[in-house]
């Protein structure tokens, strides 16, 4: 099946979702009203189905309206990128990144790449979406971002999860907790502590959680977060300690909190990129790819020891 359409038809449907009607969207785009809506018209019907709800106060995507406006900003912006591309090089060179990552990540380890990612290449652009693991697999499956950073793969099969590194579960407390004495830790070490973490549907609780079920063993989680950043202000507050990756522990000598490992056994969670299997990177994204790779073999994983 072949759909037909203009760059300028995707254009035009983006000025009306920007701009929030016809008439603002055509004298942006210096074309007449009756033009745009012909454009809007033949793109919806080459796709089978309406874009847009028109009423005589405003203008709303319908449901495939809104499947497909971040396909259409990706498409526009990876057909620009590939179109700098071929005119500059190395500084010279523009475009956007687009790329999902789960929390953790974006914060501790993402920040160090594109410093040094920005440094050969300082006009290309990023956009980040920090989401959890599960709508991170959907955003890259959706098409909405070029690739991910996630924490699992997955049992769709038009997706690819290459692994990166294990990161461990460690125990995250106050230097003045019973727990910060111990060099190492095992699991029942944790009984009877107060803990904070992430809610049950999470992925890193689930894996966890799996992990313990293993042993028999059943932690007692008083505070339940949405982010772990919010389970780590819980223990500086003093309120319990917090078992969460390692990759989401402070970097460096932090004045109030340790990270110790615990062990019997080592409980990990494999952090690896997830791409579509017949998707096409742009260059752009194809070297921040590859760099992300190369700079976290290279690190060991050890972002956030």
């Amino acid at each position: 099946m072949r759909i037909n359409f203009e760059l300028l038809d995707l254009r035009c449907f983006l000025a009306v979702v920007d701009l929030g009607g016809f008439h603002t969207a055509a004298e942006a785009l210096n074309v007449s009203q009756p033009a745009l809506s012909r454009r809007i018209q033949g793109l919806e019907a080459a796709l089978g189905a309406p874009l847009l709800e028109r009423s005589t106060r405003r203008v709303a995507l319908t449901t495939t309206g809104r499947q497909m406006e971040p396909l259409v900003r990706r498409l526009i912006e990876e057909f620009e990128s590939s179109l700098l591309s071929i005119a500059d090089v190395g500084k010279n060179q523009q475009g956007q990144v687009t790329l999902a990552c789960i929390p953790t990540a974006a914060f501790y380890f993402l920040p160090r790449v594109i410093q040094a990612y920005n440094a050969v290449y300082p006009n290309i652009r990023f956009r980040i979406l920090d989401l959890g693991a599960n709508e991170c697999l959907e955003s890259v499956a959706r098409g909405e971002v070029e690739f991910g950073l996630n924490l699992m793969g997955a049992g769709d099969a038009d997706l690819i999860f290459t692994p990166l590194a294990e990161d461990p579960f460690v125990l995250a407390c106050r230097r003045d907790h019973p727990l910060a004495k111990h060099e190492k830790l095992s699991w029942t070490d944790l009984k009877g502590h107060a803990l904070a973490g992430v809610g049950r549907a999470s992925g890193n609780r689930m894996l966890l959680d799996s992990a313990l079920g293993k042993l028999g063993l059943e932690l007692s989680w008083n505070y339940e977060t949405n982010h772990l950043s919010t389970s780590l202000g819980l223990v500086e507050a003093g309120l319990g300690a917090s078992v969460l990756p390692r990759l989401a522990t402070p970097l460096g000598d932090h004045p109030i909190i340790v990270t110790k490992i615990i062990e019997e056994p080592v409980v990990t969670r494999t952090i690896g990129i997830v791409e579509r299997k017949h998707g096409r990177l742009s260059p752009a994204a194809k070297r921040f790819r590859d760099m992300l790779a190369a700079s976290w073999v290279s690190d060991g994983g050890k972002a956030g020891a």
